[in-house]
């Protein structure tokens, strides 16, 4: 490969990472030809761009991009998959469904939510990542919680009130 495709192929790799948020390196070496077929398939319908990039190339689009990964760069030795995606938990969920059937992929490292996640252990962790739309909803429902139950409460309490106001006034005197 001459040098001047090089640069492409390494602007492109940049191009894909750049629009991609959440990051996730993968070792996928050794599946067969049906099971890669198959993850790239679950990758397809789970909205996760799978990409089978060198080494030497992906370090060199990694290092021109804004974000300093300098930190993952030594898990990327022999095979390594980029799987790119919008939902920050989305790989991690895919990969652990995947492992169902199979031992691989495995997780070399990942780049989520602004930090850095090295090794296998560290994808159930990456799957009990909340978004941040989920973490909204959470103190929002948080935020409502007591007013509910204040409204609750006074409804009730003035569903009583009348209750006995009625009972009273039907009893004969």
């Amino acid at each position: 490969m001459r040098k001047e495709e090089k640069s492409q192929l390494i602007e492109a790799i940049g191009n894909e990472i750049a629009n991609y948020p959440y990051l996730y390196f993968v070792d996928i070496e050794g599946l067969n030809a049906v099971d890669t077929a198959k993850l790239r398939k679950l990758c397809y319908k789970n909205q996760v761009k799978l990409l089978v990039v060198k080494n030497t190339l992906l370090i060199k689009a990694l290092e021109k991009s804004e974000v300093d990964y300098s930190e993952l760069f030594p898990t990327f030795k022999g095979s390594t998959s980029v799987m790119l995606s919008n939902v920050n938990n989305a790989p991690a969920k895919l990969i652990k469904s995947f492992r169902n059937n199979s031992e691989k992929p495995l997780l070399k490292s990942a780049y989520v939510e602004e930090g850095f996640y090295v090794g296998d252990a560290a994808l159930d962790s990456l799957i009990a990542i909340k978004s941040k739309n989920e973490l909204i909803a959470d103190i929002v429902s948080a935020l409502q919680s007591p007013a509910k139950n204040v409204i609750g409460a006074l409804q009730s309490g003035g569903n009583t009130l009348s209750g006995v106001i009625k009972t009273l006034s039907e009893r004969p005197e």
